[in-house]
């Protein structure tokens, strides 16, 4: 059990939330939403320990793990031993023993009573089966065992974040808290990890702006809004129809208070002076009663996206001939052949490491294949975000500046009304490209491509940065858009909204398959 007793906590002035109270239970599997800067992730470091609230406090199992964010902090472990860090306790005795150990020639009576000591807790905490546990959390997070025995500072960036997320859900742990675990996971081990956590019978907290990801794995959902986080049974989707029932009864009972209200006042301001003092009184009393409390605002806003095309492309966008790739002597696919028309959306998956980003990048000509071509059709217009996105957002310019630049000839009114609809508004257009966050670089790029018109996207995992509003927005403003989409994501819901086409990439082929994402999962499993 997890207990949170009148927390506050304040950054600059501004109140994230204040005398919260409340519990996490065993067994219950916590999604923790609220838009970004709503505080998420400062409040599971409060449940944490990580920081301190301004008042109140947070009582935690002693087995509590969480997913760290710092990705050099094992740098000189190995792999394998990053994961048994994972259980503080086991660690610390497998250490001592070993050193105990190794001091064989000069043992004595009391560290031999040490060792049995050491040996008590090692098989108390599961240390005669750790490696085994550890090694098949890290497999089935897509580590093979030819990187068990490498450094945290050999494995790429996506992999440390493998390896740091098989350390949080190691040593059955009594609770555990997991921010954005999703993060860097491929669609397969997206699938192994719900199923992992889907089978945990301890508490568990979790951020995560995959929306499928919280419908699957939450028995509950922890929504900071209103100044307050108030828990809803139920999965992500559940949430949202419950706190809509809830706010509309609120909003109604509200109206119909102010109402009646008015309607008192009138009483009292017509006959005020007259000989109905008494019901004067009366009607002021219950008005002292009735007068509703300020709604307290919501904090989620959700930009509005839709692309437009200016100009229609011709009937043919893009023939791909015999393309193949490869590097350092390993061939990413064989040669890929396929015709795009006007119009279709394609989803390209597959797991990290195949190529995906590859693709696309050869699409726009960014680097050269090994052999084969592709040529764009008539009246293309691209629209590219590609992963990265340094370089591609002018420093030193204001974001109004910045946009309008794309479009000299614009009216400024409308390049602010663009950016007002993607929650730039009022002053926010004046503020620096110097000191974006990452959603705001995304709004913006995807303010650019509105603006532009293409009759062509080539969109590279544009959810990263965006929260779950953003992207619910993003997958509405896809399926609505009339142009040719290439959209590398590892969010299926996107898929299954955005996309008509798949190009899965899986054991050195691309799959060219024609219909929906769910009819590509229920024919080849995902």
């Amino acid at each position: 059990m997890i207990t949170v007793s009148e927390v506050t906590k304040s950054y600059g002035g501004r109140k994230l939330f204040e005398d919260v109270n409340t519990t996490f239970a065993p067994g219950n599997r916590y999604g923790l939403t609220g838009p970004n800067g709503a505080g998420k992730s400062t409040f599971m470091k409060i449940i944490a320990g990580d920081i301190e609230p301004d008042s109140g406090h947070v009582s935690r199992p002693r087995k509590t793990t969480v997913l760290k964010q710092d990705h050099s902090l094992y740098n000189d472990a190995t792999v394998l031993d990053t994961v048994l860090m994972g259980n503080p306790v086991l660690w610390a005795a497998m250490e001592e023993r070993n050193e105990l150990y190794m001091q064989a020639d000069n043992f004595t009576d009391e560290m031999g009573m040490r060792l049995a000591e050491l040996e008590c807790t090692v098989a108390e905490e599961d240390g005669y089966t750790a490696e085994a546990e550890a090694e098949s959390l890290l497999e089935g997070l897509g580590i093979g065992q030819d990187l068990h025995q490498e450094t945290m500072a050999s494995l790429s960036g996506g992999m440390k974040v493998r390896a740091l997320l098989a350390q949080a859900l190691f040593g059955k742990p009594d609770a555990m808290m997991l921010d954005e675990p999703t993060n860097h996971l491929d669609l397969d081990t997206i699938e192994w990890l719900e199923k992992f956590l889907n089978g945990y019978r301890g508490t568990l907290i979790v951020i995560s702006h995959d929306r499928r990801f919280l419908n699957d794995v939450c028995t509950h959902i922890a929504d900071i809004d209103y100044e307050a986080i108030v828990t809803y049974p139920g999965n992500y989707d559940d949430m949202v129809r419950t706190k809509s029932q809830i706010r509309g009864q609120i909003e109604s009972q509200h109206q119909q208070k102010q109402k009646k209200v008015k309607e008192l006042n009138a009483f009292i301001q017509r006959f005020s002076a007259g000989s109905r003092a008494s019901q004067v009184q009366s009607r002021k009393k219950q008005v002292e009663k009735l007068k509703p409390a300020d709604l307290k605002r919501s904090n989620i806003a959700r930009p509005y996206i839709r692309f437009d095309v200016k100009e229609e492309a011709g009937k043919h966008t893009v023939d791909i001939r015999d393309l193949t790739k490869g590097f350092d002597g390993t061939t990413l696919y064989a040669p890929f052949r396929a015709h795009v028309n006007r119009g279709e959306h394609i989803g390209i998956i597959g797991r990290d490491g195949v190529g995906k980003t590859t693709l696309v990048r050869m699409l726009m000509g960014e680097i050269e294949p090994d052999g084969g071509e592709s040529d764009w059709g008539a009246k293309i217009d691209v629209g590219y975000m590609p992963q990265e996105h340094d370089g591609a957002i002018e420093t030193g310019s204001t974001i109004d500046t910045w946009l309008h630049g794309f479009k000299p000839g614009a009216d400024l009114e409308d390049i602010r009304g663009l950016l007002g609809r993607m929650l730039f508004r009022g002053d926010e257009g004046k503020k620096s490209t110097n000191v974006l966050s990452g959603g705001e670089r995304v709004r913006m790029l995807m303010c650019k491509m509105m603006l532009l018109g293409h009759n062509t996207l080539v969109l590279d995992e544009p959810t990263n940065h965006l929260d779950l509003e953003s992207i619910s927005a993003l997958a509405e403003g896809l399926a609505a858009y009339k142009g040719t989409l290439f959209l590398v994501t590892h969010d299926r819901n996107l898929l299954s909204e955005a996309c008509d086409r798949i190009w899965s990439i899986r054991d050195n082929e691309i799959l060219d398959f024609r219909g929906s994402y769910e009819d590509f999962e229920e024919r080849y499993g995902r």
